[in-house]
């Protein structure tokens, strides 16, 4: 199990779909031997530095993400069909990815919100430095 990276995981922060508190999370995969774990809750960063600062304290290696919402169209379509989205794992590579997830989860909330919080492509090839994104969900 030591081998083993969880890259896609939910804490409580990630609203309506998280179970997992980030003590129990965190001494879990202490446990089982990980030496590095992934926080990527839906659409925000709300747990990041309590994970962080956790994963520290006992010894595993974080990495910070977010399950994105990507918008169909552009951020700025708000209609009836851009309701719908699909999702997008991002992972921080470095400080700079770090600084452009946080702006990107900014602009999800502050301009592209339509029922979630939306990036859109155009927006992601902008902040893209230092950020991973990974496929994965079934959305």
């Amino acid at each position: 199990m030591a081998d083993f990276v969880h890259l896609h995981v939910h804490t409580e922060y990630s609203l309506l779909d998280g179970l997992s508190k980030i003590g129990k999370l965190v001494s879990s995969a202490k446990l089982m031997g990980m030496k590095h774990l992934a926080v990527t809750d839906h659409g925000v960063l709300y747990g990041a530095i309590k994970f962080y600062k956790t994963c520290r304290e006992e010894g595993i290696n974080p990495i910070i993400g977010c399950e994105m919402y990507l918008a169909k169209r552009r951020l700025q379509d708000k209609e009836p069909e851009d309701k719908e989205s699909c999702h997008l794992t991002v992972l921080v590579r470095d400080f700079a990815g770090y600084k452009n997830l946080m702006k990107l989860v900014s602009i999800a909330h502050l301009e592209g919100f339509y029922y979630r919080p939306r990036v859109d492509y155009e927006t992601l090839a902008v902040y893209n430095r230092g950020l991973v994104a990974l496929s994965g969900c079934n959305s």
